[in-house]
C-alpha cells in the first residue's frame, strides 16, 4: 500500500474535519467521493 506524507499543517486541517473517532482513510475518503460527485455535477451541467 502506498504511503503519503502529510505537513503538520495538513493534518491540523485534517483533524477539523474529523468526526468523532474516524479515521484518516474515511475521511480522504469521504473527500475525495465529495469531489468526484461536484466534478461530476459541473460536467453534467454542462450539457
Amino acid at each position: 500500500m502506498p504511503s503519503v506524507e502529510l505537513e503538520e499543517e495538513t493534518i491540523e486541517r485534517l483533524d477539523t474535519l474529523r468526526v468523532e473517532d474516524e479515521s484518516y482513510d474515511e475521511l480522504v475518503t469521504e473527500l475525495i467521493n465529495i469531489y468526484e460527485a461536484s466534478e461530476y455535477t459541473m460536467f453534467r451541467a454542462g450539457d
